[in-house]
């Protein structure tokens, strides 16, 4: 009895009549299982096993009727194969795994299959059927690992992390079956398939799929106000019944009037009311078919996605019309081309919370105190040099008051600035606010990208009101996903949360005049995705930065977006600089770095976004102090030293130099991890200024080199030639000296860098460097004034370096 009430694993629709159902075991029987479309039951219209073979297109493998086992790879998985001279092979828990690469009997053989190429290997199936489930996986002959897709069924994860096939011995291809419906299916129904005997039945939701997530709406949504006319529409795809929540005043409080929506089409819902109802506040409220893959709730008032701005997490929306939202001027900032970004990441509380100058407690929370502070001509960022600020997410996020500090990675909402960075949320205050902050960087030569949360949403999520298996990933079984660490992952595949991305991005660039995006764990957004928002953005802006946080929980994509107009955060350019500067670093991963990471991560220079420090984790100084309390907030002088080193570095690198906000006054968080409610710990001590002030000055001098005419051999916009960088290292360690444009292949000037991370001096043979006349610009502590330019070293001669050392010098 047991066996047969958990007979429906689950059960899918992938168009509105037809779908698939997927049993818990094979099933051998002559006849289809006794399932049912309910309640009340009635049959399908067809119900027909679907061959093995299909399953093994997600799988990599099924039993055929044969009692045989087909491993099954489809080439076009992998456009970088050539299938006519590739050795695929498969191994896992059975052969040894990397034992089986080059032994012919694991090795696949490309075969003619339903009309396309496929690599089949066929083995007795006995051997592979055992407990536990044997995994495996497909390997080329050079031992290159091929990718097992997150969403392949049977995919599971080793001690590792690493993903892998499993075997099923009860689930071989023999378990799943087609169905169609007698008519199309309501999606707003509960509906269930059905199994039943006298024993007992089992019910088991049957959730839309493939079809589902494509419907697509064109109309604008949201709260539209036309003249003497307001509209609202919501995309709500499975909603039963949608009601708009409606108040002229919060305060005092006042019942809210209720008016029906009526579905159009596509999807949408909308109301027209005849009145201009521009800062009225409103919420909707959706009901929809209950059950695991539904979260509606009729007491429920959610925000608007498209809401252009919100009072709070909870709500309500605030209608306001376009005249709201007047477009920056034409041509009065230009956004600097990507190879001469440098960037400083900062949050918004953290830059105006200690800033030098008179300002209230409430200005020290908002859009409206930085905005003085950046107007100021002694500006932190401004003295400091750099053109580019990525401010942590901006957009309304989940903090309980505004007091509370929040880094803000846990949005509610899109469109809206935060209400808690503003001075008067009921009023929308933080529209302007926010838009005279950006003005007010721009006018100080300073790009603005925001850091946006697409991969997740915070509490409450109202996506998952409007419909939660439409936006957000989930399991067979309805339960979410959590890739993202955050509790959901949000389903941009899906062409409405696609959409919506794409429009809230637009409107911060044509409403704000934003720069550009960093997206926060980018790979949980996915490829396709990231190549569709791209396309989208640059039609509304040709210029806007795009950065990728290229990783999440699940996986990385760095390497995928090489044919994109991407660029991503490089984590190994952040492991590999603290442990180089220590002397621990190879001279490979130094070459690596410094010559930008071609190929694989960047596939032009400007492709690496190249840091040592961010929001999350320690802070530089707190991971390579000396200090055995790992607090690096009164630094040893090696410490100082180090740091100096690593801006030489980092300003060298190619690809975008990003420094965390402090890090050239020496920040420290006392050696706290994770500081994301600790405003008292981020707040950006700018006294250390004054006691750091050399240190301070030399990532400055560094940045203006950089940016400089004699810099630009650093903001390369291709991928130079082969001959451009001559290395040379000291002899068994990892100083180095490295001339740009050795070749003179991007004119007549170049420029030599020399990094000593030991604690011992050393002399380094540039005997075999271009002979020219070289005058010293930096060294480790200072950069030199013009007048003091003279030749230092002469031809032939071993190049001096003490520990920590560093030097910069050019020739023309």
């Amino acid at each position: 009895m047991s066996a047969r009430r958990t007979l429906i694993a689950q059960a899918w629709l992938d168009t509105p009549d037809s779908g698939v159902i997927e049993l818990s075991r094979d099933w051998f029987g002559k006849t289809p299982p006794p399932i049912f479309l309910g309640a009340p039951p009635r049959p399908f219209r067809v119900l027909r096993s679907i061959p093995g073979v299909f399953f093994a297109e997600e799988s990599g493998f099924f039993v055929s009727n044969r009692q045989e086992l087909w491993f099954l790879l489809e080439p076009e998985r992998f456009p970088w194969l050539d299938p006519k001279t590739a050795q695929i092979y498969v191994a896992g828990d059975f052969n040894g795994w990397s034992q089986a690469v080059g032994r012919a009997e694991w090795r696949l053989k490309l075969e003619e299959f339903g009309g396309q190429l496929v690599f089949i290997l066929r083995q007795p199936a006995a051997s592979f059927l055992a407990q536990p489930h044997q995994r495996f996986k497909f390997v080329t002959g050079e031992q290159h690992w091929l990718e097992v897709p997150p969403t392949a069924p049977n995919a599971v994860r080793d001690e590792l992390g690493n993903l892998n096939y499993a075997i099923d011995p009860d689930r071989t291809g023999q378990h799943r079956f087609f169905f169609e419906t007698v008519a199309p299916l309501e999606l707003s129904e509960n509906l269930v398939v059905l199994w039943s005997d006298p024993d007992g039945e089992q019910k088991v939701p049957l959730r839309p799929d493939g079809f589902f997530f494509k419907i697509h709406a064109d109309a604008a949504l949201g709260a539209i106000v036309e003249e003497e006319e307001t509209v609202f529409r919501l995309f709500a795809p499975r909603a039963r019944r949608v009601r708009l929540k409606l108040q002229e005043k919060l305060e005092p409080p006042e019942e809210a009037s209720l008016f029906p929506l009526e579905r159009t089409q596509d999807g949408v819902w909308e109301v027209r009311l005849n009145r201009n109802l521009h800062g009225w506040f409103y919420w909707f409220v959706v009901e929809g078919p209950a059950n695991a893959f539904g979260h509606f709730d009729r007491q429920f008032p959610l925000v608007d996605p498209y809401a252009k701005a919100v009072v709070g997490r909870l709500g309500p929306g605030i209608v306001l019309a376009d005249t709201v939202f007047p477009r920056p001027p034409v041509g009065a900032y230009r956004t600097p081309q990507w190879q001469d970004l440098v960037i400083a990441e900062a949050h918004v509380r953290d830059l105006v919370a200690q800033a030098p100058l008179a300002l209230g407690a409430k200005e020290r929370l908002g859009f409206a105190g930085l905005t003085q502070w950046v107007n100021r001509p002694d500006f932190y960022l401004k003295r400091l040099g750099v053109n580019a600020v990525e401010l942590q997410p901006v957009q309304e996020f989940d903090n309980r008051t505004t007091e509370e500090y929040h880094w803000g990675y846990m949005p509610v909402n899109w469109f809206a600035p935060s209400s808690a960075y503003a001075s008067d949320p009921t009023k929308a205050s933080q529209v302007a606010e926010f838009r005279e902050l950006v003005a007010a960087f721009h006018r100080q030569g300073i790009a603005v990208i925001l850091d946006v949360v697409y991969n997740h949403q915070g509490e409450p999520s109202h996506l998952m009101f409007v419909d939660k298996h439409y936006y957000f990933d989930d399991g067979a079984d309805g339960s979410l996903t959590n890739w993202s660490g955050c509790g959901n992952d949000y389903r941009a595949s899906s062409a409405m949360a696609l959409r919506l991305i794409i429009d809230s991005c637009a409107h911060l660039i044509r409403a704000y005049g934003v720069d550009g995006f960093r997206f926060d764990l980018a790979e949980l957004i996915g490829l396709e995705p990231l190549k569709r928002i791209e396309a989208g953005l640059k039609k509304v802006k040709p210029d806007v930065i795009l950065i990728a946080e290229p990783w999440s929980f699940r996986g990385h994509l760095a390497g995928a977006l090489g044919d994109t107009g991407w660029t991503s955060w490089n984590d190994g350019y952040r492991k590999f600089l603290p442990a180089y500067v220590r002397g621990e670093g190879g001279r490979d991963g130094f070459e690596y770095f410094l010559k930008g990471s071609p190929w694989y991560f960047a596939k032009w220079p400007a492709q690496t976004v190249n840091y040592t420090e961010s929001h999350d984790d320690r802070t530089w100084l707190d991971v390579i102090t000396e200090n055995a309390d790992g607090n690096g907030h009164n630094p040893t002088a090696n410490d100082r030293r180090r740091t100096h080193l690593m801006c030489a570095v980092l300003m060298s690198s190619v690809g975008i130099p990003m420094l965390a906000a402090g890090q050239d006054f020496l920040r420290a968080k006392q050696g706290v991890t994770n500081t994301y409610l600790r405003g008292d710990l981020n707040a950006l001590e700018y006294r250390r200024i004054f006691r750091f002030p050399t240190t301070f000055r030399y990532f400055a001098d560094w940045i203006r080199f950089r940016q400089s005419e004699r810099g630009r051999l650093l903001r390369l916009f291709t991928r130079p030639s082969e001959g451009f960088f001559v290395f040379s290292f000291a002899h068994g360690c990892t100083a180095a000296a490295v001339v740009y444009n050795a070749d003179l292949s991007q004119g007549r000037s170049r420029l030599m860098l020399a990094f000593n991370p030991h604690l011992h001096e050393v002399s380094i043979s540039v005997a075999d460097f271009p002979k020219a006349q070289w005058r010293q610009v930096a060294d480790h502590e200072h950069f030199l004034a013009r007048h003091d330019y003279e030749p230092t070293l002469p031809l032939g001669s071993e190049l001096y370096l003490p520990p920590l050392g560093c030097g910069l010098w050019y020739a023309e």
